[in-house]
């Protein structure tokens, strides 16, 4: 594939004269959009602007290049705008921006336009190249510079792979990584691949772009490197690099400042880089960007995701267990103790059931321990699992769990610290020894002696509470039942609402069961129709996913909804609350009565007064629903 193939004459405007950065970024996407590769203009505009907002694209010289990577980007193509008089654009010198290139690429397997992508942002770095475009007095003549350009230039990661020929030169190595792994990261390799060149000293570099590493470095090679510069706003790799000098910056250093970059790692003005056991690697962009708040985000959604499979695989097969007896069994013909082992009655649901059980049984210790890995590295694996198992084998459940990720995450950061006074023997054995035995201690008792009692013993007063008010008026009743299933979605307030259920009918009361599994139906339900009404509040893993949460929401499966409250807790909490308050209180109002202690829809055939249950979780439904469209913001992907 050549440069031009990517670029349409339309696309292309040699007169452009924007005023501020604003209606710069806008007029380019305006000529991208004209070329027929965007299917959505205003989710590929939001993704430009969320790229720019990472760090600017005015990489320096006049020469600007904004790109966005998403599913909006139908076919991969180029736009370029020539700007006479030059538009302020923050770039990393100043300089006002007389050249722009907007790049788009889609979300696919084939990644071969991101060569030739990566093959025009260093060309753009050859002045004479840029020069002429800018000098370009047609846009036949703009497309004949480009594909002569391309024709002559050999590709990037061929001259990478070089090592050199200088003798006696200074070896350094170099790994270079952006957030999309488009441009930025073959800009830097580039700049320092000049600089050492102009140095006489041996390179070679590892480029970590959206096509995946290439020119990877051998043992053998970090090994022989006299220094290595790592240049990345994206993770990289890093606990191969232990006990060598490592320079660790921003890839937009490896652009403007790679003399800089070569000079210091010459003159061997590095510290040594020390990997802490397990640790694989280091994100330059999450450290410097974002804040504490930024930083929380992302250590949640670590454990949020990796928890995910095990909530969306469990509850189906839960699900459908109580589908099997549903439809096998008949519900009227069942006493009390029968109706309570509903799911497990015939054996394929019983084998289902165990199944998807098993499944949520990992659900909390991998959100804590993936919570925890995302602070301490993997030395806090171990103490996250540990604690997420104490949590879910005992009272405090889904809160539990998510503070035993931080709590093991912290705890090792505070051991490692703690480390680096004990003598270099100790210091050594730290990670196999020290961090595994002292960590699990501590977490063992701060679980048994402060998160565990604190949550039971709201549990235990939840329970006392909710005893005391059965005589109160139904309605309240029913919104606070249904509220509390919202709460923690399977965590003490959860639970406590649950067993007071539960127990209303073995005494033969059977309007509160009715309650509090509407109010546990509600959330997944409520956040599988937001995903579809209010796409932008919603991540594209969350809308993928949101579907599942109506066949989870429907079997009374209320964890469904947790990797969404996790992850944006103090909007879809409240949103989900209210929601199920609202269709307890209907279904108290209504009269309606559950005989069943779990099942969701598949047990409707026993609830009293069914239309109007159905009526009231509809209700629940569209509230939390409206709710979360009102109280979510956009989502920046």
């Amino acid at each position: 594939m050549r440069i031009t193939d990517l670029l349409d004459k339309r696309s292309i405007s040699l007169t452009g004269a924007p005023k501020t950065k604003q209606e710069a970024l806008d007029q380019v996407i305006d000529l991208m959009i004209k070329s027929g590769r965007i299917n959505d203009e205003e989710a590929y505009r939001k993704q430009v602007y969320a790229r720019e907002e990472e760090s600017t694209t005015g990489i320096g010289e006049g020469i600007a290049i904004p790109h966005g990577k998403c599913a909006a980007v139908s076919k991969p193509g180029l736009a370029a705008m020539v700007v006479k008089d030059g538009v302020d654009f923050d770039s990393l010198d100043g300089e006002p921006v007389t050249l722009i290139f907007l790049i788009a690429a889609p979300n696919t397997k084939d990644n071969v336009h991101l060569d030739v992508l990566s093959k025009l942002s260093v060309l753009m770095m050859d002045e004479s190249f840029s020069e002429s475009l800018r000098n370009a007095k047609s846009v036949e003549e703009f497309l004949a510079i480009v594909d002569k350009a391309d024709a002559e230039q050999a590709d990037i990661d061929e001259r990478l792979a070089d090592t050199g020929s200088a003798n006696g030169g200074v070896k350094i190595l170099a790994v270079t990584s952006c957030p999309t792994g488009i441009a930025h990261t073959y800009m830097a390799a580039e700049g320092i691949e000049k600089a050492a060149r102009e140095r006489n000293c041996v390179v070679k570099i590892e480029t970590r772009g959206s096509g995946g590493a290439k020119n990877v470095l051998t043992e053998q090679e970090i090994r022989d490197a006299d220094c290595i510069i790592v240049a990345a706003d994206a993770q990289v790799p890093m606990d191969r690099f232990d006990g060598k000098k490592v320079i660790a910056c921003q890839v937009s250093d490896g652009i403007s400042k790679a003399g800089q970059l070569l000079d210091r790692a010459m003159a061997g003005d590095a510290p040594v880089y020390h990997a802490a056991a397990g640790s694989a690697s280091v994100s330059q962009a999450s450290k410097k960007s974002g804040g504490v708040g930024h930083k929380i985000y992302t250590q949640l959604m670590n454990g949020v995701s990796h928890m995910l499979p095990f909530v969306v695989g469990g509850g189906i097969l839960i699900a459908l267990a109580f589908l099997i007896d549903g439809l096998c069994v008949d519900m009227d013909a069942l006493d009390v103790a029968d109706r309570a082992n509903f799911g497990t009655i015939t054996p394929v649901a019983a084998w289902l059931k165990n199944l998807g059980g098993v499944a949520f049984g990992f659900m909390l210790p991998v959100l804590a321990g993936f919570i925890a890995m995302a602070i301490g590295d993997r030395p806090a694996l171990a103490l996250g699992f540990v604690g997420g198992m104490m949590a879910y084998s005992g009272k405090s459940g889904f809160l539990g769990a998510l503070a035993a990720g931080f709590l093991a995450g912290y705890l090792i950061l505070f051991l490692r610290k703690a480390c680096d006074y004990l003598p270099e023997f100790l210091e050594k054995i730290a990670p196999v020894l020290i961090y595994p035995l002292v960590g699990l201690l501590l977490m063992g008792l701060a679980m048994s002696f402060v998160i565990e009692p604190v949550m039971g013993g709201i549990n235990t007063a939840l329970n006392n509470g909710l005893t005391s008010m059965g005589g109160t008026s139904k309605v309240i009743l029913g919104i606070i039942l249904g509220g509390m299933m919202a709460v923690d979605m399977g965590g003490p307030f959860n639970k406590a609402a649950y067993v007071f259920g539960t127990a209303a009918i073995a005494a033969g009361n059977y309007d509160i069961m009715a309650a509090v599994m509407i109010g546990g139906m509600t959330p997944p339900c409520a956040i599988a129709l937001a995903t579809f009404l209010f796409k932008k509040k919603f991540s594209r893993e969350e809308r993928q996913s949101g579907p599942v949460n109506f066949i989870m929401g429907l079997a009374f499966i209320t964890e469904g909804a947790i990797p969404f409250a996790a992850s944006d807790p103090l909007h879809v909490l409240p949103a989900c609350i209210i929601g199920s308050g609202l269709a307890g209180a209907l279904s108290m109002l209504f009269g309606c009565t559950l005989m069943a202690p779990h099942g969701g829809i598949f047990v409707f055939p026993v609830v009293g007064n069914a239309v109007m249950y159905v009526v009231a979780l509809v209700a629940g439904t569209l509230a939390s629903a409206f709710l979360l469209g009102v109280l979510k913001k956009d989502v920046q992907e």
